[in-house]
């Protein structure tokens, strides 16, 4: 009995030793902007990390095979703009009902890393993370609003003396694993306190800004944010917004623009419900100024609206002329450059495997943007597959499932809890 013991444990040892990997994603196309692989390649996992990206892996080192043929595989979608912060029961906030649960809406879209943008600010920050960030599955990185009571309401957002960037840079040290930058938003007064405050706060922690600009006024016009008040590394977000300069009488993009590029300025999309028209955006990618990140702006409001999630976002950004490349590096390893998380967004050897893996169809597509402005185009990019830590979180269409008829008579049924009684005649 022991010498078969033995030997059934050297089977199993040896059947481990010849299958190293847990799944291997097969015959797919690999876009990892940060390693520069633009090619066809199987990509292998080993306890929730990237053990090999190659031309070829043997099907038969994995104890799990994906035939991913015709998609193209990518590292996790990492989106820099998102709300979450759902808990707080206050109706009509940000902070509140308008906010949407990260593990609801992440993975069915390829994305695994969601930054979210100032929903919760320097009073309430700790309430965020313990009841909406520490139990997600999705990776979960937060900007602190300047304002104390973030975006429960427009009202503290108007309230200077509660802009404390003190205040900020404490929270954000005691939070440093998942605090990644400053934020303010929808101020509508002609001062400039708001975001002088945030970038006090962004200084004193070491941290970038994200600016939503709220209103565009005569006193501080849009041009004078990018290329005066923000530093290198600060973001200003809603870039395809209505009121942003972006093209001359003659369609040609405005000289400050680039300056501001020049100075290290981050340009995101943030769509969101009222953020993003084609009249910006068309020109600007047909002229080559493209955004450094692709983000949705995601919230109760635009998830049912003209934005719907983070691939038709991308959609839009394929059809205005970006090619697919430049588009998979806006939503991977960009964003997580700019929150300073170099860990996330790729696909290196050791990396935590994160991975989406998109179909680009082909037919007849249309998207509108926030304003009601519509682009016709051939190209959609759906989700097919998301794997987090190595673990399969979405599977569209089934691809890690088996044919019921190979199952046997007796699946579905638990062992030691169901007992099929079948009925008497």
């Amino acid at each position: 009995m022991q010498i078969t013991q033995l030997a059934f444990a050297w089977l199993l040892a040896a059947s481990a030793a010849a299958q190293p990997y847990d799944l291997i994603l097969k015959g797919g196309h690999v876009i990892d902007p940060k390693n520069k692989i633009d090619g066809p390649m199987d990509v292998a996992i080993a306890a929730g990390k990237i053990a090999a990206v190659q031309p070829a892996i043997d099907a038969a080192q994995a104890r799990q095979v994906l035939d991913v043929k015709g998609l193209h595989v990518t590292p996790g979608l990492v989106d820099l703009h998102v709300h979450l912060f759902a808990t707080t029961g206050l109706r009509n906030a940000v902070a509140g009902d308008n906010s949407v649960l990260p593990d609801g809406f992440s993975f069915r879209s390829g994305t695994t890393t969601m930054v979210d943008a100032g929903s919760a600010g320097w009073r309430n920050f700790e309430s965020f993370r313990h009841s909406v960030i520490d139990r997600a599955q999705t990776k979960v990185f937060a900007l602190i609003n300047i304002t104390g009571l973030g975006m429960s309401t427009d009202v503290p957002e108007q309230v200077p003396a509660d802009f404390q960037p003190d205040q900020v840079a404490l929270v954000a040290a005691k939070h440093r694993d998942i605090v990644v930058g400053v934020k303010t938003a929808h101020f509508r007064k002609p001062e400039w306190i708001s975001v002088d405050r945030a970038v006090e706060a962004g200084r004193l922690a070491n941290i970038p800004v994200m600016v939503d600009f709220g209103s565009f006024l005569v006193e501080r016009p849009y041009w004078k944010l990018v290329t005066e008040r923000l530093r290198p590394g600060d973001i200003s977000t809603h870039c395809f917004r209505g009121g942003v300069p972006w093209v001359d009488e003659n369609y040609r993009l405005y000289d400050y623009l680039l300056q501001a590029r020049a100075r290290g300025v981050k340009f995101d999309v943030g769509h969101g419900g009222g953020s993003f028209i084609f009249r910006n955006a068309v020109p600007a990618i047909q002229q080559g100024f493209y955004p450094d990140a692709i983000s949705t702006d995601l919230h109760a409001g635009s998830m049912n609206g003209t934005m719907m999630d983070l691939p038709t976002t991308m959609s839009k950004f394929l059809v205005m002329g970006m090619p697919l490349p430049e588009v998979i590096l806006r939503t991977t390893w960009n964003p997580a450059r700019i929150i300073n998380h170099p860990e996330v967004g790729h696909l290196t050897i050791g990396a935590v495997a994160d991975v989406a893996v998109l179909r680009v169809a082909k037919g007849d597509f249309a998207y509108r943007d926030a304003m009601n402005g519509r682009l016709r185009g051939t190209q959609r990019i759906f989700c097919e597959l998301t794997l987090r830590e190595g673990r399969i979180v979405w599977d569209l269409n089934a691809r890690s499932g088996t044919d019921y008829t190979e199952l046997g008579r007796k699946y579905g049924l638990k062992p030691g809890i169901d007992v099929e009684v079948p009925p008497k005649n």
